[in-house]
C-alpha cells in the first residue's frame, strides 16, 4: 500500500508546530542537541512549513523569493538574544508516489538553492528575528511504514538520517473517515 496523502498532510500539519518538531528531533538525538534551550522551546525553535527564502544575487541588489522543496524548516534561535543561530534542520516528508530519486532530488535541489546568500521569509510572529542564512543545513527525512524498502535502503546508503513515522490511531481513524469507510459503533 503506497503512502497516503492524508499521512503526508497530517505529518506536515503536525511538524508545523514547534512542540511536535521537538518530539521529532527527540528521535534523532544529534539534532535535538542543537536546540539552544529546551526550557524555552517557544523562543528556541521556529518552524516554517513549506518555507520560502529570499536568494540574494551577489553583486546585484535584486533578491528572488524561492519556495524550497523541503516540507518544514526548523530554525534554531538564541532565546536571550532573539537571533537565529547557525544550524538549520530541513525536514523532508515522504510524499505519495514519490520514489527515492524524487525524495533525494528535493534535498539536492535545496542544497543548491541554499548554497547562495539567502534569508528566510519568517512567519509574522518571528519577523523581527534576523534571518540570514545558516552556517550548516541538516536534512531529516520522515518516512512511513508504507514507504518502500528501496527508499529506506537509499537513505541509509546516502548516509541521510530518517525517522519512521508510525501513524497514530486517531490519524488512522481520520483516514478511514476521509476514505468513506467510517467505523461501526
Amino acid at each position: 500500500m503506497p503512502v497516503q496523502q492524508s499521512d503526508y498532510e497530517a505529518s506536515l500539519a503536525e511538524y508545523s508546530n514547534h512542540q511536535a518538531a521537538i518530539a521529532l528531533l527527540k528521535q534523532h538525538r544529534p539534532y535535538l542537541e542543537m536546540i539552544p534551550s529546551l526550557r524555552r522551546p517557544d523562543e528556541s525553535l521556529i518552524t516554517i512549513p513549506l518555507p520560502i527564502v529570499r536568494i540574494r544575487n551577489t553583486g546585484n541588489i535584486v533578491a528572488e523569493a524561492t519556495c524550497l522543496p523541503c516540507d518544514v524548516a526548523i530554525l534554531m534561535c538564541d532565546p536571550e538574544w532573539k537571533i537565529k543561530t547557525g544550524a538549520e534542520i530541513l525536514v523532508f516528508i515522504h510524499r505519495p508516489h514519490e520514489d527515492f530519486s524524487d525524495l533525494l532530488g528535493r534535498w539536492r535541489q535545496t542544497q543548491v538553492w541554499l548554497d547562495k546568500d539567502y534569508e528566510w521569509l519568517m512567519p509574522p510572529r518571528h519577523s523581527h528575528i534576523l534571518s540570514e542564512g545558516a552556517n550548516t543545513i541538516y536534512p531529516l527525512f520522515v518516512v512511513f511504514s508504507e514507504t518502500s524498502e528501496r527508499i529506506q535502503r537509499g537513505l541509509v546508503g546516502a548516509e541521510l538520517p530518517f525517522i519512521m513515522q508510525i501513524p497514530d490511531l486517531p490519524l488512522a481513524e481520520e483516514r478511514r473517515h476521509e476514505e468513506g469507510l467510517g467505523t461501526n459503533p
